[in-house]
Protein backbone atom coordinates (compact mmCIF):
# COMPACT_ATOMS: atom_id res chain seq x y z
CA UNK A 1 0.00 0.00 0.00
CA UNK A 2 0.81 3.33 -0.84
CA UNK A 3 1.52 6.37 2.02
CA UNK A 4 -1.59 8.26 0.24
CA UNK A 5 -3.38 4.78 0.95
CA UNK A 6 -3.35 6.10 4.47
CA UNK A 7 -5.56 8.92 6.54
CA UNK A 8 -3.10 11.89 7.24
CA UNK A 9 -3.29 13.12 11.22
CA UNK A 10 -2.53 17.14 11.20
CA UNK A 11 0.29 17.74 13.58
CA UNK A 12 1.01 21.05 15.76
CA UNK A 13 3.66 22.05 18.51
CA UNK A 14 2.62 23.24 21.06
CA UNK A 15 5.63 25.16 23.56
CA UNK A 16 5.20 25.69 27.13
CA UNK A 17 7.27 28.70 28.09
CA UNK A 18 8.79 28.81 31.40
CA UNK A 19 10.52 31.60 33.46
CA UNK A 20 11.08 32.83 36.80
CA UNK A 21 9.15 36.47 38.12
CA UNK A 22 8.64 37.61 41.08
CA UNK A 23 9.73 34.82 42.77
CA UNK A 24 7.63 32.68 41.49
CA UNK A 25 7.27 30.13 38.67
CA UNK A 26 5.39 30.87 35.26
CA UNK A 27 4.10 30.08 32.44
CA UNK A 28 3.28 32.05 29.41
CA UNK A 29 -0.42 31.15 27.92
CA UNK A 30 -2.56 32.44 25.60
CA UNK A 31 -6.45 33.47 24.88
CA UNK A 32 -7.68 31.14 22.00
CA UNK A 33 -9.10 33.65 19.49
CA UNK A 34 -11.15 31.20 17.61
CA UNK A 35 -12.84 27.64 18.09
CA UNK A 36 -12.50 25.04 19.24
CA UNK A 37 -12.27 26.41 23.24
CA UNK A 38 -12.63 30.51 22.03
CA UNK A 39 -11.58 32.41 24.89
CA UNK A 40 -10.02 29.71 26.75
CA UNK A 41 -6.24 29.97 27.93
CA UNK A 42 -3.88 27.34 26.29
CA UNK A 43 -0.07 26.84 25.54
CA UNK A 44 0.95 28.43 22.69
CA UNK A 45 1.26 26.61 19.66
CA UNK A 46 -0.24 25.09 15.83
CA UNK A 47 -0.14 23.83 13.04
CA UNK A 48 2.98 22.40 11.31
CA UNK A 49 4.24 23.57 7.52
CA UNK A 50 4.39 21.07 5.39
CA UNK A 51 8.01 22.75 4.65
CA UNK A 52 9.35 22.91 8.16
CA UNK A 53 10.93 21.15 10.90
CA UNK A 54 9.20 20.08 14.16
CA UNK A 55 11.64 21.75 15.88
CA UNK A 56 11.53 25.54 12.88
CA UNK A 57 7.60 24.89 13.67
CA UNK A 58 7.99 25.30 17.58
CA UNK A 59 11.18 28.13 17.22
CA UNK A 60 8.18 29.97 14.68
CA UNK A 61 5.14 29.54 17.66
CA UNK A 62 8.09 30.99 20.28
CA UNK A 63 8.84 33.69 18.19
CA UNK A 64 5.25 34.47 17.31
CA UNK A 65 4.60 34.97 21.28
CA UNK A 66 7.67 36.12 22.58
CA UNK A 67 9.76 37.86 19.68
CA UNK A 68 12.99 35.55 20.75
CA UNK A 69 14.45 32.42 19.08
CA UNK A 70 17.67 32.15 20.79
CA UNK A 71 16.70 30.41 24.09
CA UNK A 72 17.36 27.04 25.72
CA UNK A 73 14.26 24.42 23.76
CA UNK A 74 13.83 20.82 24.14
CA UNK A 75 11.34 18.47 22.88
CA UNK A 76 9.25 17.28 25.78
CA UNK A 77 6.92 14.65 24.87
CA UNK A 78 4.30 13.40 21.70
CA UNK A 79 0.38 13.83 22.80
CA UNK A 80 -1.55 11.50 20.23
CA UNK A 81 -5.28 10.68 21.76
CA UNK A 82 -7.50 10.29 19.36
CA UNK A 83 -10.16 12.57 21.12
CA UNK A 84 -7.96 15.45 22.08
CA UNK A 85 -8.84 17.60 19.68
CA UNK A 86 -12.65 18.35 18.77
CA UNK A 87 -11.16 19.41 14.54
CA UNK A 88 -10.46 15.99 14.16
CA UNK A 89 -7.04 13.46 14.51
CA UNK A 90 -4.58 15.52 15.69
CA UNK A 91 -0.86 14.68 16.97
CA UNK A 92 1.04 17.52 19.01
CA UNK A 93 4.80 16.97 19.77
CA UNK A 94 5.40 19.38 23.12
CA UNK A 95 8.79 21.68 23.47
CA UNK A 96 9.61 22.79 27.00
CA UNK A 97 11.18 26.79 26.00
CA UNK A 98 13.22 28.44 29.49
CA UNK A 99 13.40 32.30 29.34
CA UNK A 100 14.86 34.51 32.10
CA UNK A 101 12.18 37.02 32.98
CA UNK A 102 14.05 40.09 31.81
CA UNK A 103 14.44 38.99 28.22
CA UNK A 104 10.91 39.18 26.76
CA UNK A 105 7.57 40.41 26.41
CA UNK A 106 4.68 38.52 26.00
CA UNK A 107 3.25 38.92 22.84
CA UNK A 108 -0.41 37.61 21.21
CA UNK A 109 -0.18 36.13 17.84
CA UNK A 110 -2.02 36.34 15.53
CA UNK A 111 -4.59 33.63 16.43
CA UNK A 112 -4.59 34.62 20.05
CA UNK A 113 -6.80 37.29 21.60
CA UNK A 114 -4.21 37.90 24.78
CA UNK A 115 -1.18 36.78 26.34
CA UNK A 116 0.45 36.92 29.44
CA UNK A 117 2.17 34.93 32.35
CA UNK A 118 0.58 32.97 34.98
CA UNK A 119 1.97 30.87 37.78
CA UNK A 120 2.65 27.21 37.55
CA UNK A 121 0.82 26.78 40.89
CA UNK A 122 -2.45 29.00 40.32
CA UNK A 123 -3.63 27.88 36.53
CA UNK A 124 -6.79 28.54 34.84
CA UNK A 125 -8.77 25.84 33.14
CA UNK A 126 -7.25 25.15 30.18
CA UNK A 127 -7.89 23.82 26.02
CA UNK A 128 -7.57 20.57 25.17
CA UNK A 129 -5.52 18.73 26.81
CA UNK A 130 -2.98 21.23 28.03
CA UNK A 131 -3.61 20.70 31.84
CA UNK A 132 -1.83 17.25 31.22
CA UNK A 133 0.74 18.64 29.00
CA UNK A 134 1.72 21.06 31.60
CA UNK A 135 1.86 18.88 34.69
CA UNK A 136 4.01 16.79 32.37
CA UNK A 137 6.37 19.75 31.31
CA UNK A 138 6.81 20.62 35.16
CA UNK A 139 7.22 16.95 36.25
CA UNK A 140 10.58 16.91 33.17
CA UNK A 141 11.40 20.31 34.58
CA UNK A 142 11.79 19.10 38.49
CA UNK A 143 13.70 15.98 36.66
CA UNK A 144 15.77 17.29 34.81
CA UNK A 145 17.19 19.76 38.10
CA UNK A 146 18.36 16.09 39.38
CA UNK A 147 21.45 15.60 36.53
CA UNK A 148 21.43 18.92 34.68
CA UNK A 149 22.21 22.90 35.59
CA UNK A 150 19.02 23.55 33.41
CA UNK A 151 18.22 25.88 36.09
CA UNK A 152 20.80 28.62 35.03
CA UNK A 153 18.80 29.32 31.88
CA UNK A 154 15.98 30.94 33.91
CA UNK A 155 18.25 33.32 35.82
CA UNK A 156 19.75 36.20 34.72
CA UNK A 157 23.61 36.27 34.09
CA UNK A 158 24.40 37.29 37.38
CA UNK A 159 22.85 36.40 40.83
CA UNK A 160 22.92 36.15 44.15
CA UNK A 161 23.32 32.23 46.34
CA UNK A 162 20.15 33.21 47.80
CA UNK A 163 18.50 34.10 44.39
CA UNK A 164 19.91 30.73 42.98
CA UNK A 165 18.40 29.03 45.95
CA UNK A 166 15.07 30.20 45.86
CA UNK A 167 14.88 29.38 42.20
CA UNK A 168 15.47 25.71 43.13
CA UNK A 169 12.82 25.88 45.90
CA UNK A 170 10.52 27.58 43.51
CA UNK A 171 10.52 24.68 40.77
CA UNK A 172 10.71 21.68 43.23
CA UNK A 173 7.92 23.06 45.60
CA UNK A 174 10.08 22.53 48.91
CA UNK A 175 11.97 24.48 50.84
CA UNK A 176 15.91 23.81 51.14
CA UNK A 177 18.15 24.27 53.73
CA UNK A 178 20.45 27.53 53.54
CA UNK A 179 23.69 26.06 54.83
CA UNK A 180 24.01 22.34 53.15
CA UNK A 181 22.57 24.05 49.90
CA UNK A 182 25.55 26.85 49.74
CA UNK A 183 27.94 24.19 50.65
CA UNK A 184 26.94 21.99 48.22
CA UNK A 185 26.54 24.33 44.92
CA UNK A 186 30.33 25.79 45.41
CA UNK A 187 31.59 21.92 45.94
CA UNK A 188 29.88 21.06 42.81
CA UNK A 189 31.95 24.04 40.77
CA UNK A 190 29.69 25.38 38.75
CA UNK A 191 29.66 28.84 39.63
CA UNK A 192 32.32 31.06 40.31
CA UNK A 193 32.30 34.71 42.16
CA UNK A 194 32.04 37.68 39.67
CA UNK A 195 34.35 39.93 42.10
CA UNK A 196 30.90 42.30 42.17
CA UNK A 197 28.30 42.64 45.20
CA UNK A 198 24.65 43.79 44.96
CA UNK A 199 23.55 46.95 47.84
CA UNK A 200 20.47 45.99 49.72
CA UNK A 201 19.17 46.87 53.29
CA UNK A 202 21.68 44.47 54.99
CA UNK A 203 24.66 42.94 53.85
CA UNK A 204 25.80 43.37 50.40
CA UNK A 205 25.21 40.14 48.32
CA UNK A 206 27.98 38.91 46.44
CA UNK A 207 27.21 38.15 43.50
CA UNK A 208 27.90 34.68 41.43
CA UNK A 209 27.70 33.73 37.88
CA UNK A 210 27.57 30.52 35.74
CA UNK A 211 31.20 28.69 34.67
CA UNK A 212 31.47 28.96 30.95
CA UNK A 213 33.66 25.32 31.71
CA UNK A 214 31.30 23.83 34.24
CA UNK A 215 30.16 20.40 32.89
CA UNK A 216 27.02 20.75 31.79
CA UNK A 217 25.46 17.44 33.20
CA UNK A 218 25.77 18.17 37.33
CA UNK A 219 24.02 16.27 39.99
CA UNK A 220 22.24 19.46 41.12
CA UNK A 221 18.90 17.90 42.53
CA UNK A 222 20.83 15.20 44.46
CA UNK A 223 22.81 17.45 46.09
CA UNK A 224 20.60 20.76 47.25
CA UNK A 225 17.93 19.07 49.26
Amino acid sequence: MSHKDYPRPSVTTDVIIFTLRGGDLQVLLVRRKNPPFQGVWAIPGGFVGMDESLEEAALRELEEETRVRDVYLEQLYTFGDPHRDPRGRTITVAYIALVPATAIHPHAGDDAAAARWWSVYSLPPLAFDHADILSYALQRLRYKLEYTAVVFELLPDTFALSELRAAFEVILGEELDKRNFRRKILSAHVIEETGTYRAGEGRPAKLYRFRDDAVAEVKARRLFP
